[in-house]
Parts: C-alpha cells; structure tokens; sequence
C-alpha cells in the first residue's frame, strides 16, 4: 500500500511539473507569436502607405553610458574650488562638514595608526 501512494504521489508531482513547463512554454510561444504578428501588420501597413519600414533596434549609445560614469567619478574625485577651500579654512581646522571630504574625518585626526618601521 505504501508502494503504491508512493508511486502514484510520483506521478501526480511529474504531471504537474510537465503541466507547468508545457504552460510556460505555451506563454512564451504566444507572447513570439503575438510580436510576430504585430511586426507583420506594421510592415504591411508601411507597404501599404509606401513609407520604408523602419526595423525595431534599441538606440543605445554605449559612449553615453561611459560619459555618465565618467562625470561621477569627477565629482566625487575632484579638488576642492577656491570657494570650498576658502570655507574650510574659515571654519577652522575640525570646520564642520565642508571640511570634510566624502563625510570622512580629514587625515589629520586620525589616532588609531600607529606608524611603523619599513623593514
């Protein structure tokens, strides 16, 4: 008897796995499907009209993605202006946040390095 509900609890659990793989595949093959038929009627429609047909193409730039990169990385990385600079030492030397780079405490504070012989 336990062989049996086994058995048969292996089989109901691959039918619902070969179920639900057929009902992806199925969502996928409509979805193909319905984008297929949609770039069918617009070039038709373009045949029609006697415009050209223009195709689908993603307008990436991949030097747009690079120049984006590269302007953060000079705000961050940046010196300070004369106004910045100006401000600072106005402020004193633990002047506040505009003396702070990145939030980080100047270098000068720092205590917890001891410096050692290079051997």
């Amino acid at each position: 008897m336990n062989d049996l509900l086994s058995g048969l609890a292996r089989l109901m659990l691959r039918l619902i796995v070969i179920a639900s793989g057929v009902v992806v595949f199925l969502c996928v093959l409509a979805a193909a499907m319905l984008l297929a038929l949609v770039w069918g009627a617009r070039a038709v429609w373009a045949r029609i009209t006697g415009q050209p047909v223009m195709p689908w193409a993603m307008k990436i730039d991949p030097r747009s993605g690079w120049s984006t990169v590269y302007r953060s990385t000079a705000r961050w990385s940046a010196a300070p202006s004369q106004a910045q600079a100006g401000a600072a030492g106005a402020t004193g030397a633990g002047g506040g946040a505009s003396g702070m780079r990145g939030g980080l405490r100047p270098a000068i504070d720092v205590t917890d390095v001891q410096p050692r012989e290079v051997r």
